[in-house]
């Protein structure tokens, strides 16, 4: 486990825009974050705008010119959406796939006609983290409350046990793995190994997902024991079942991403040779772009071909997609604005200054970061986007497995007690049919677990790797 140290931060940074002292810094970082948290819940700001004027404010507040400033979190902007852009772009184009063709629809029905009794809590959170791999939370939710609400209607389930484990499959994908937007802009700031970071993410997301998802849920329907609300409980729209993709193709559509970039990843440590042929296919193969193109263009034919689409209902289909993911791009442009702002206007220098007689791990006070932005904003990619522009700094001197897990610890905290500012918070809470105290017993209280849970198996593999 990294500690905070002299050497690790030494190196860090990109030259700062300001000589203000480590007390006027401080200063301005708390009065941007300020700013930011204000603008987000008092004045429902959007967040991209919010990220736009907290930058301003932080460097103003710490004494660098206004140019500087802009210069900064305008280069943050364009190297962000550089690095991360087209990622969550094709993400976004193959969970639209996966929506529109059925195959989502065939993956429920195919494991839900398999799961009987004690096992449909499993056959959920399974369900759940399968299609929350290429698809955005929001997104999730739509598509799997409807096969919540039936599921316990028609099996005369506890809605909690049911819901409990699909929300926590959902919500540790959008946390923890790639290519979800928080984790991809995580690993560009932090410079970590994508693959490495996928494998350990998994490692991590498997029993925290157990722990949160259909363990807790047997707690969760004891404090709230509420049925499907009559009001939601319609059937879902589906392809016709005779022109859906079949099961196996469609779980091999999902998974080629995963499983190319952690073939690359395997053999990048196996082979360890640049110039060894099978890696040097591996790691063309296995880069975050072609192998999420991969799967989308393997997905136009296992999916939207395989439904029966024509050539102008694909192309309708991708640009649908892109339309709801302009906002993300933007909040998670502006966040990289942020952090190059934090970065440039010496929080490196400050933290070193700061931190030379502590010994909390760097894991923990990454963490820690990510939990204070998360209960301030209530947004997730905004924690995750200005933690890791806050702790980036930490990150030059560690290894690649260190690196990989400073983004997990940085996603586990982001994930911390939603509550009234998240809009998640909301959407379970009216989907569920439940009151602000039973929402905040249920999916506040899961959310806190996979967080502390998550952190834990974070520092557990920080001892081993």
């Amino acid at each position: 486990m990294t500690s905070l140290s002299v050497e690790t931060l030494a190196a860090a940074g990109t030259g700062p825009i300001t000589s203000a002292g480590n007390t006027q810094l401080g200063i301005a970082v708390l009065a941007g974050i300020a700013v930011i948290v204000l603008l987000i819940t008092r004045l429902k700001l959007h967040a991209f705008l919010a990220l736009t004027v907290g930058s301003l404010a932080l460097g103003v507040f710490a004494g660098a010119p206004l140019a500087k400033t802009i210069a900064s979190f305008t280069a943050g902007l364009g190297a962000t959406v550089a690095g991360v852009g087209v990622l969550i772009a094709l993400g976004a184009i193959l969970g639209r796939l996966l929506a529109d063709s059925g195959g989502a629809d065939e993956i429920v029905d195919t494991i839900l006609a398999r799961a009987k009794g004690r096992a449909m809590p499993w056959a959920m959170v399974l369900i759940a983290s399968v299609i929350g791999l290429p698809l955005f939370f929001e997104v999730g939710i739509v598509l799997l409350i409807p096969v919540v609400l039936l599921v316990a209607k028609r099996g005369n389930y506890s809605l909690m046990r049911i819901g409990i484990p699909a929300l926590a499959g959902l919500s540790v994908m959008h946390g923890l793995i790639p290519p979800h937007p928080g984790p991809l802009v995580a690993i560009d700031a932090l410079h970590a190994n994508l693959g490495v970071t996928l494998a350990l993410g998994v490692v991590v997301a498997i029993p925290t997902v157990i722990i949160a998802g259909p363990l807790f849920s047997r707690y969760a329907a004891r404090w709230v024991d509420i049925p499907a609300p009559e009001r939601l409980l319609t059937e879902r729209p589906s392809a016709d079942p005779e022109h859906r993709p079949r099961f196996g193709a469609t779980v091999f559509t999902v998974l080629l991403p995963v499983a190319l970039m952690l073939v690359k990843a395997l053999v990048d440590i196996v082979v360890n040779d640049p110039a060894n042929p099978v890696q040097r296919v591996t790691d063309v193969a296995g880069s975050p772009l072609i192998a999420l193109l991969a799967a989308v263009l393997v997905g136009m034919f296992t999916l939207g071909r395989a439904a029966g689409f024509t050539k102008g209902q694909l192309s309708a289909t991708v640009e649908k997609s892109l339309g709801p993911i302009a906002g993300i791009l933007l909040i998670v442009g502006a966040g990289g604005g942020f952090k190059q702002t934090l970065i440039d206007v010496g929080v490196g220098q400050m933290i070193l200054d700061l931190s030379k007689g502590w010994a909390i791990p760097t894991l923990l006070l990454a963490w820690l970061i990510a939990v204070a932005i998360r209960l301030a904003t209530g947004s997730a990619t905004v924690a995750t986007i200005s933690a890791a522009g806050l702790v980036a700094p930490l990150a030059a001197g560690m290894s690649t497995t260190e690196t990989a897990l400073l983004v997990l610890a940085i996603g586990s905290g982001s994930l911390f007690f939603s509550h009234v500012n998240d809009a998640g918070f909301w959407m379970v809470k009216e989907y569920f049919g439940m009151t602000v105290g039973q929402t905040i017993r249920t999916w506040s209280v899961m959310e806190t677990i996979i967080s502390v849970v998550g952190l834990g198996f974070v520092l557990l593999l920080s001892l081993v790797v």
